[in-house]
């Protein structure tokens, strides 16, 4: 499942967050690319040092932890502190794959996740695409947005053109681990939800709110 969602960041986070990367000094983000995604990724990010680092990564993390979507379609069993990254022109991230295993924390990569930090006017290119069976499709979010995708899938991000293109990713180890089986979880929640919106707490919320948390039993992985 791909899954668009807006508003993961206020207003005024977004602000404090662009803020803080204006003054930040970037370095080479192929120092921490694998060794074959090293060969098509050129870019720069904000280095483990950075005073600025710390603050925005905490901003991030209450905002994931906070937005209920989020939570309810990737189920979340560990977050990868997000890595910032900046396109100039001219820079661009080949098609690849993420890897499997994650270091610090120890980690296993199931959902990936594009925070858009730029407002899409101000950068030309610079689209995230996601390279599926169906074809490929291309992202260019609102500032504040964010993109979960599997980290099975191969994607890129094509070239900046002009501007300057800032990112947050991240990855997720979900206490569901299959794709498919988060999917129909968030379907069953979100009809539930739907469900008793509309009509309160009847014997069919009830049945589905028993298969909903019997395939949870069934599927979580800790």
């Amino acid at each position: 499942m791909i899954l668009c969602m807006g508003e993961i960041l206020t207003t005024v986070e977004l602000e404090e967050i662009t803020a803080k990367l204006e003054t930040a000094e970037f370095v080479d983000g192929r120092a921490t690319a694998g060794w074959h995604a090293r060969l098509v990724k050129n870019n720069t990010q904000l280095p483990r040092e950075s005073p600025a680092l710390p603050v925005v990564r905490e901003l991030i993390s209450q905002a994931l932890q906070r937005h209920a979507l989020f939570q309810m379609a990737v189920r979340p069993r560990l977050i990868r502190p997000v890595t910032i990254s900046r396109y100039e022109a001219g820079m661009a991230y080949g098609s690849h794959i993420d890897n499997a295993l994650m270091q610090n924390p120890l980690m296993r990569s199931d959902v990936s996740l594009t925070l858009f930090l730029s407002d899409p006017e101000s950068y030309e290119g610079g689209e995230l695409v996601i390279e599926s069976t169906e074809g490929e499709a291309g992202f260019k979010l609102p500032a504040g947005s964010a993109i979960a995708y599997p980290s099975s899938t191969l994607h890129r991000v094509e070239a900046v053109t002009q501007g300057v293109r800032l990112a947050a990713v991240t990855w997720v180890q979900s206490l569901v681990p299959d794709p498919q089986q988060r999917e129909v979880l968030f379907d069953l929640e979100t009809a539930r939800q739907v469900l008793f919106e509309t009509s309160g707490k009847t014997p069919v919320f009830d049945l589905i709110s028993k298969s909903h948390a019997n395939l949870l039993r069934q599927w979580m992985n800790f």
